[in-house]
């Protein structure tokens, strides 16, 4: 039920991926996560890949230019399909009562009139990012050491008064007022209630989770779950989610009443650690039995499975983790530690993910795989790898 929910249980589309496959694919898992790492390829091009294979690069740019997909804190920073933009506004209204970071909360209430200087700047002027506003004189600190020009577009952004795209050299959001980016159909549909747009964003999460308990609906669209249960305890009670048990876990779940519970599950894909089927962690190890921790902050004599790691999904088990690299100097798709999951059959799995490696290395335009040493399944997926 959760790889239906999510669009994985089944093989990809064949022929010309387009804009269409890209419209399902949001219509099925409702929001894309994006992250700055770009050591493989930026984390939110990779759900694509899970579920659409080698598909142009470019849809995502494409519809977010459109004005079909726009930015905002959906889950963390996330693609959302613009008609709902409605759901998030209750969020934005809370953000200028001050629930957003303490930072930008403390710099509107001390400097409110360079807040609005800020967006007089973008609206006389148009689209901008944080340097055209920048007033450090130092040097920058640790990542999140905004000086005032940024802290004062995150808070507009924050809470609706500009929205975002992003800049293709070096992925720095571009910021402008949303009657510029946003078609007015969207910006013109009524705002429901707050209590109706968290249940309506609680209900979306249902349909893409397939099956979850209170804390994964809440966590989806990053809603508190103490705000959320009563929620969805109305849900259950009008009939929009239908509660029940599911053996092995502790809490009762959730799950939409058009839930698909499919007989057999044929998908394959390498899953970003920012993908929706797994970007829960608690979740997915009540779901497959699988520990996942993401070491890109951890020092390196200190990771056990690597830089960037990718879970390996084969018919309904996370069978494998893959350290992977795009070296793009060299054109390789570098490999560089696989490690498989007790029980598997390594020969079936040692296969598919080098057939799934040579799909990622042409998507990416790469010319070739280079394997490394790491992991008990390297040597078998560097032999199976040769001429594919």
């Amino acid at each position: 039920m959760a790889l239906a929910a999510q669009g994985l249980h089944t093989s990809r589309p064949t022929g010309r991926i387009d804009c269409r496959h890209l419209r399902k694919v949001f219509a099925t898992i409702g929001v894309v996560q994006i992250d700055s790492v770009n050591v493989l390829v930026r984390s939110q091009e990779l759900p694509l890949f899970a579920r659409l294979g080698d598909h142009p690069r470019s849809l995502i740019p494409e519809a977010t230019a459109s004005g079909e997909l726009f930015e905002y804190w959906a889950h963390e920073a996330a693609h959302v399909p613009v008609q709902h933009h409605r759901l998030f506004r209750w969020k934005m209204e809370e953000a200028k009562k001050g629930v957003m970071w303490s930072g930008l909360r403390e710099l509107q209430q001390t400097k409110p009139r360079f807040v609005r200087e800020v967006l007089k700047k973008v609206r006389d002027e148009g689209p901008l990012v944080a340097g055209d506003v920048k007033t450090r004189t130092g040097p920058k600190g640790s990542w999140w050491d905004w000086d005032e020009g940024k802290a004062a577009l995150e808070y507009l952004f924050w809470t609706g008064q500009l929205t975002a795209t992003r800049r293709e050299k070096d992925f720095a959001r571009v910021y402008d007022i949303p009657e510029r980016r946003i078609p007015a159909h969207a910006l013109d549909t009524p705002t429901p209630k707050a209590a109706e747009a968290r249940r309506e964003l609680l209900v979306l999460a249902a349909k893409s989770l397939g099956v979850g308990t209170a804390k994964d609906l809440a966590d989806y669209f990053r809603q508190k779950l103490t705000a959320a249960t009563p929620h969805i305890a109305h849900l259950v009670k009008t009939g929009a989610l239908e509660q029940v048990q599911v053996e092995g876990w502790r809490e009762p779940a959730y799950v939409h009443p058009e839930a698909r519970s499919p007989r057999a599950v044929s998908g394959r894909a390498l899953l970003s650690p920012f993908d929706s089927l797994c970007w829960f962690r608690p979740r997915i190890e009540r779901l497959f039995d699988f520990n996942y921790r993401i070491e890109i902050y951890t020092p390196a004599p200190k990771r056990v499975y690597g830089y960037y790691v990718l879970p390996f999904l084969l018919d309904d088990r996370l069978v494998a983790r893959v350290d992977l690299r795009a070296d793009r100097h060299t054109s390789r798709l570098m490999v560089n530690g696989v490690f498989a999951e007790s029980g598997i059959d390594r020969k079936r799995v040692t296969s598919e993910l080098a057939d799934e490696l040579a799909l990622m290395a042409r998507w990416l335009g790469l010319d070739s795989v280079h394997v490394g040493t790491r992991g008990d399944l390297s040597s078998l997926v560097k032999r199976a790898s040769r001429g594919r």
